[in-house]
């Protein structure tokens, strides 16, 4: 059996509509951001589907909140000794082919599928990603997306500069180790034991997740790709359409019709983002 864990955020319509696209292949569990309003009739009709859901953590933009959320996810699925293959996706992706032919890909496979990249050789946004690694962050508590949360970062990165900051040579890292990559993963049930295994005994990787910015998309990376023999198993090809440009006020953008054929052509399992009311041509075209 096949897990598939779910980090939602928003709109749970949605969350319960796709739950209902899965649930006859996979097993699915569902984390809700504890900003959510989910009602007692929802989270009943989740119940009646066989979806393990619970609320937990104040997600936060920019913080190791969602990184946690995915840790507290492989936890719960892992009790589960029938697992075999864990997916972790967000509550606003769509499945792009039946999820029976999802899960027979991913039948019997000892494949790692997570994108990454050598941190320190690629910047964003005008900033090298290393840095975002290298200095301190208080995202879990500062909102990142405010105007005060904007200037307050650019502010930040620029004195520990000055100051000379190096919280990874204090940690015991070398640059290039850090790799980062998206946070979205499909596991063998043996990488995700491992991974958790290594979170829980490691406080120094703990201490480089919760003090860094964007530290979801370090974790699996920055663990996997050390090791060669996790290394090597991997492969890049995460099978995710994710359009990285803004589109109806939002980046990655938010799919709609225009997305359908180029996912029907392509190498995909995953369309990252759908949102119902703008997305909901795509849906249906996928659906048919």
């Amino acid at each position: 059996m096949q897990a598939v864990l779910v980090i939602a955020h928003r709109q749970p319509e949605q969350i319960i509509a796709l739950a209902k696209e899965l649930v006859p292949t996979f097993k699915v569990f569902i984390h809700f951001d504890t900003k959510m309003t989910v009602t007692p009739s929802q989270l009943e009709e989740l119940d009646k589907l066989g979806v393990y859901h619970f609320s937990k953590i104040d997600v936060r933009w920019g913080g190791w909140s969602i990184g946690q959320v995915a840790v507290e996810l492989f936890k719960v699925a892992l009790k589960d000794p029938s697992i075999t293959y864990l997916h972790l996706i967000s509550g606003q992706d769509w499945p792009t082919k039946k999820p029976a032919e999802i899960a027979r890909f991913f039948e019997n496979s000892s494949k790692i599928y997570l994108s990454y990249f050598q941190a320190n050789k690629v910047s964003k946004t005008g900033e090298k990603v290393i840095w975002w690694a290298k200095y301190y962050y208080p995202y879990d508590k500062l909102n990142r997306r405010t105007t005060f949360g904007k200037i307050y970062h650019r502010l930040n990165i620029m004195a520990q500069m000055i100051l000379r900051v190096n919280k990874l040579k204090k940690l015991g890292y070398a640059e290039d180790q850090i790799y980062s990559g998206a946070n979205w993963a499909d596991l063998p049930r043996d990488v995700a034991e491992f991974v958790i295994k290594d979170f829980d005994s490691n406080k120094r990787l703990r201490q480089l997740l919760s003090t860094s910015a964007f530290a979801d998309e370090f974790w699996l990376p920055t663990v996997l790709c050390n090791i060669p023999k996790y290394c090597q198993r991997i492969d890049q090809n995460i099978h995710r359409y994710i359009i990285l440009e803004k589109r109806h006020g939002s980046r990655p953008a938010i799919l709609d019709e225009t997305d359908l054929r180029p996912i029907q052509v392509g190498d995909y399992f995953w369309a990252r983002k759908v949102v119902f009311g703008i997305s909901d041509k795509l849906v249906k075209g996928l659906e048919n």
